[in-house]
């Protein structure tokens, strides 16, 4: 079986992105997207391959909020992945830090 992710990304006369849709199989589309993030393992040259786009509409303080949940998120994955509960509980302590100092957390 195959799924597929596709991306659209939609770019004004400077080539900045004004907006991003996401097409899937299985029906997660969506047609406002602000701000992704992709990261890809590259076995053979063994790096992590990356594209963050983000369109000029998207507020900063969104961004940090994404930030935030995209780390949570990656320390809930670590743990589940290599049962490294207190490497996953560093992140997520530096995630509080960082709550903290964007002020998205009250």
């Amino acid at each position: 079986m195959k799924q597929t992710l596709k991306f659209e990304v939609e770019l004004d006369e400077n080539h900045l992105p004004t907006n991003i849709k996401m097409d899937a199989t299985g029906g997660a589309d969506e047609d406002n997207i602000k701000a992704l993030m992709i990261s890809a393992w590259a076995a053979k040259t063994k790096e992590t391959l990356r594209i963050d786009l983000w369109t000029k509409n998207m507020p900063v303080n969104e961004m940090f909020i994404m930030y935030h949940q995209t780390m949570m998120g990656m320390a809930g994955s670590l743990e589940k992945a290599t049962g490294h509960d207190k490497l996953a509980g560093a992140l997520r302590d530096y995630c509080e830090f960082f709550a903290e100092q964007t002020k998205i957390k009250g």
